[in-house]
């Protein structure tokens, strides 16, 4: 027989394009439009409803960006289609390539009461099946002319991403608003086609399963007549019930199909749009599920849920009713889809406390599983904080983005650096956008790297971004290919029942130790840097306001404030959204965060003030009081007192031109370039800067990615670079222990002032700089005088190592990495620390020095400061301060301690009493990272704490007032089966490495 394959589907896929599928609304109606355009921000549904409309017509512009618009749609049902499907049809300008990026719509009955979502992928409203006829139609449509930001040109500047900027311009076109009889047999036969013509596209050419389809798909489209694809869509169904009845081989791939609609909290949108975005997908989902009975969708981020309870009321009943009937599913646990790089040990913690007790209160609903499809890369101690929170299960997908290397596993145990592990999943799919195509679903099969010892995945299924979720279209081919010879079997489950297949049909598979990082996307750590110093600033605030306010309401009686921590503490996990925090949204995004930021830092502020003087009393002593977890001058961790005056530093003119700082500790050298061109460690007798290198060294590199601009950072962006050695000014301080640096570079200044402490062996960097400049990339550099075959840099309750070579693509691929407090490199016996108050980004390399003593140079170098112009043009323009501290002769101790000492700063406060603090630690290994009342209102007192130097510690937690029982608990604060032992107010405890802890403290 000839070979006629590419004859057949060039066939199919006309006749579908132009015949069939116009056939699917075979007769049509115009609706009568009018329209109502809200003034400034969005109205209530209400006003919106109440508005009185001008007339507008199919063809005309309208939509300003971020602008809202209120359609009324009003008709009557011919007479003549009574006893057929009817439904509004209403395009208000899509570009059905673009679902969630968008204008998009929520419809509403006159007496307010939603019926859906519109989408590019989703235009229809059913108003009968079957109608009477002559029914009167009357619709209200809310819709947002959200304009396009990433669009086919994607990555270029555009001012559209903020109001303020984007104009008044008409952003679409309405295009369609009829009435229409759906002919359903046509829809049905549209999908057949579909899902065959998919399936045989996959199959192998010499497979006699593809040329039974081939020739079944001949047959159908041969009984069709193309002047009445109406009359003949049933024959043409007929030829093909042969082929769509073989069932599925025993040994086919099993997908779990998980309806799912992967909303971004912020991104090219602002947070008030996902609010209504949010609303407009659960009214699809509620409404998918009463006409699907075996669909079941799952929406993660606890956030997301709030808003539709606080927001859409309406919205909110249909959601609980499904909820109830085991339809719409409460997934992942936590706050919001967080970064998970950035977030520090106790945001980490608190985004599975709120997110899970949300579910908890509202539904009675607890999940097993971790849910983060689109978060960039995850921290060496996330499995841990998993586990603590009662979870033992992960789902993500974005490591399949990795430039790289491909990750070998799809379903295994991820191992932290606590040696937790928890079963974790990455759907081989390679979308969480997944539509049913059967090139997903073969990719699925194909990829799954676990064959022959599993054979379940999972696929996340529906439009996300705000276009809409799952559609019926995908439910159909779902329902077809459910046991069909050639493809994966697919069934609608929950994500927990498909993780219950999966562990018990892979009991024992293998195991990935450490970060799961993301070769892709890095410079998220970097970009938007006022965001991330908001966010590091507003965590350790939380941290104070909660020691001072517990320790005042144990010891002076004053009230705790719960409502307005708990309040404060979910504004913050929600601006750890993975497209906030990383810096990738929009300028209308981050300009709000920066406000929320201030507004945050005052409140925090205030209730540490109000708790500090309430313990300090009335008096003229200065109290310093100490928030850090470590002995500080003398004063004990969370307690307050006076503290010796210091002894002298010495700042001296250097013969060669600069500067030299001492104090009997280090000797520092500030050449006249205000470089620091020595580092000497007086006690070990050892230098710190490499030789022939000068450390405080800011260098420039050009920046401009391939594609992803606030995104990525590309490694080719190392090939030029340009050392900043030209100086301004260089003064010594008048403080007697510091020097001050000016340069001026292309159109930006950058200051810095660096100084010595008495007694303290750290030498301080503070930054400020006026940063003008656009796709360019600032370091700090630190070239030291080093041997290390790997650092620590610090995450989650502990730290994690990573090579400084490059021997494998893995390691060489991790060119720019997260570190929290500190970045840490030790020879046997001495080792130095990098530590900051407020960035993340960093880079490690080592070289051998090829003249003088051949040693090794180990460069850290600190990402300070980006300039991409996608997706907000004026990312980081303007004046920015740093914080950084050089550590010489540093253990991990060290630099642990050094670490929270730059972040929580002394302060001082004038009153009559000293405070002693609510519980003491004897071992400096042991952490203490949060101490607060109980959330339940007991007035308990939790506490917890960490290993945090990576070996087996022993300590002894004194409690200083009296305590009536201690209980281990979760990080939800719910007692564990573990009772500690307890000799009076004294807790003895021993800790593996980087353990954490949780204790209740329930008082007399």
């Amino acid at each position: 027989m000839h070979d006629d394959r590419s004859l057949v589907e060039a066939r199919l896929r006309r006749v579908l394009d132009e015949r069939i599928r116009p056939a699917v609304y075979p007769e049509s109606v115009p609706l009568d439009v009018a329209v109502w355009h809200a003034p400034g921000e969005p109205v209530p549904v209400a006003e919106g409803l109440a508005a009185e409309p001008g007339p507008i017509r199919v063809g005309a512009r309208w939509g300003a960006p971020w602008g809202t618009s209120w359609f009324r749609v009003t008709g009557t049902v011919p007479e003549e289609w009574a006893g057929r499907t009817v439904e509004a049809v209403l395009d208000l300008g899509f570009d059905e390539n673009m679902p969630g990026f968008q204008c998009e719509g929520l419809v509403y009955r006159p007496d307010g009461t939603p019926v859906k979502g519109l989408n590019p992928r989703n235009q229809w409203v059913r108003i009968g099946a079957p109608v009477a006829g002559g029914e009167e139609v009357r619709l209200h449509v809310e819709a947002a002319s959200n304009p396009v930001i990433l669009d086919y040109h994607p990555f270029r500047p555009t001012p559209l991403g903020d109001k303020d900027t984007a104009g008044d311009e008409p952003q679409y076109t309405l295009t369609r608003m009829d009435l229409a009889v759906l002919d359903e047999t046509v829809w049905n036969l549209v999908i057949d086609l579909e899902v065959l013509g998919e399936l045989m596209a996959e199959l192998p050419a010499d497979a006699p399963r593809r040329w039974e389809i081939l020739r079944a798909v001949e047959a159908a489209l041969d009984a069709i007549d193309l002047q009445d694809v109406n009359g003949t869509a049933q024959a043409a169904r007929s030829r093909l019930t042969g082929v769509l009845s073989v069932p599925a081989a025993p040994s086919a791939h099993r997908i779990s199909a998980v309806g799912h609609a992967h909303i971004d909290s912020a991104w090219l949108w602002p947070l008030r749009e996902t609010v209504r975005k949010v609303a407009r997908t659960t009214a699809n989902m509620t409404a998918l599920a009463e006409d699907e009975p075996d669909f079941v969708f799952a929406m993660s981020q606890a956030q997301q849920w709030a808003w539709v309870k606080e927001h859409r009321p309406e919205v909110w009943a249909r959601v609980k009713k499904a909820v109830a009937d085991g339809r719409f599913v409460p997934a992942g646990g936590m706050w919001v889809e967080s970064d998970t790089n950035m977030p520090g040990s106790e945001a980490m913690a608190r985004q599975f406390v709120h997110g899970k007790r949300f579910f908890l209160d509202e539904f009675g609903i607890e999940n097993d599983e971790a849910w983060l499809p689109d978060t960039f890369g995850f921290a060496a101690g996330l499995p841990q904080i998993i586990r603590a929170a009662g979870t033992t299960r992960l789902l993500t997908q974005k490591i399949s983005w990795s430039q790289t290397n491909t990750f070998p596993h799809h379903t295994f145990w991820w191992e932290g650096i606590d040696g937790t592990r928890i079963f974790t999943h990455f759907p081989p799919v390679d979308t969480y956008n997944c539509s049913m195509k059967g090139s997903e679903l073969a990719h699925a099969s194909r990829n799954f790297k676990d064959k022959g010892r599993a054979r379940h995945s999972l696929a996340p299924t529906g439009w996300g971004d705000g276009g809409g979720g799952t559609t019926r279209e995908m439910v159909a081919k779902a329902a077809r290919v459910r046991d069909l010879e050639g493809s994966p079997s697919v069934v609608w489950e929950t994500p927990r029942e498909f993780f219950e297949k999966a562990e018990a049909d892979y009991p024992d598979p293998p195991v990935w130790v450490g970060e799961l990082y993301l070769e892709l996307h890095r410079a998220t750590l970097t970009s938007q840097a006022q965001t991330k110093q908001g966010n590091r600033r507003s965590e350790h605030l939380l941290r104070e306001a909660e020691l001072w306010a517990a320790t005042a309401a144990v010891r002076t009686g004053v009230p705790y404030p719960y409502e307005e921590l708990d309040r404060i503490w979910k504004t913050v996990l929600l601006h750890q959204f993975h497209d906030i925090l990383p810096g990738s949204s929009i300028a209308w995004v981050h300009r709000e965060a920066r406000a929320t930021y201030r507004r945050i830092a005052a409140e925090l502020e205030g209730i540490i003030d109000a708790a500090q003087r309430a313990l300090a009393g009335e008096g003229t002593r200065s109290l310093v009081f100490n928030a850090a977890p470590h002995t500080r001058d003398g004063v004990a961790a969370g307690a307050a007192g006076e503290t010796p005056p210091p002894a002298g530093v010495t700042v001296a003119e250097r013969p060669e031109g600069g500067h030299v700082l001492a104090n009997g500790l280090l000797r520092i050298e500030i050449d006249a370039r205000g470089l620091v061109v020595s580092v000497y460690d007086t006690t070990a007798e050892r230098e710190t800067v490499a030789p022939g290198a000068a450390a405080n060294l800011l260098q420039l590199h050009p920046d401009f990615p391939n594609m992803w601009d606030a995104w990525d950072v590309d490694a080719f962006y190392r090939n030029a670079v340009t050392d900043l050695t030209s100086v301004d000014e260089l003064t010594a301080g008048e403080d007697g222990r510091s020097v001050r640096i000016v340069r001026s570079f292309g159109s930006s200044t950058v200051s810095q002032v660096l100084s010595l402490r008495p007694g303290e062996r750290r030498l301080s960097i503070d930054t400020e700089v006026d940063w003008h400049e656009t796709e360019k990339f600032l370091k700090l550099a630190f070239p030291l005088d080093l041997h290390a075959e790997r650092y620590a840099s610090e995450t989650q309750f502990g730290h994690f190592h990573r090579p400084t070579h490059t021997n494998t693509s893995w390691e060489a691929a991790k060119f720019e990495a997260c570190n929290h407090r500190f970045v840490h490199l030790e020879e046997p016996g001495w080792g130095v620390a990098v530590v900051n108050d407020s960035t993340y980004g960093h880079d490690v390399t080592r070289a051998v020095r090829t003249d003088g003593d051949r040693g090794t140079t180990t460069t850290v170098r600190v990402s300070l400061l980006r300039a991409p112009r996608f997706p907000d043009p004026e990312t980081d323009q303007g004046v920015h301060r740093f914080r950084h501290a050089l550590v010489p002769g540093a253990g991990i101790a060290d630099a642990v301690r050094e670490g929270w000492r730059i972040n929580l700063p002394e302060r001082r406060v004038t009153g009559g009493r000293e405070v002693a603090p609510l519980v003491t630690v004897d071992n400096d290994a042991v952490v203490v990272t949060a101490v607060k009342l109980a959330d339940d209102g007991s007035g308990d007192v939790v506490v917890r704490f960490h290993e945090a130097h990576g070996g087996r510690a022993r300590a002894t937690l004194t409690v200083g007032f009296d305590v009536a029982e201690v209980t281990a608990t979760d990080l939800l604060e719910r007692p564990l089966a573990d009772r500690p032992e307890r000799e009076g107010n004294r807790v003895p405890v021993r800790l593996r490495p980087f353990e954490l802890v949780t204790l209740r403290l329930a008082r007399v």
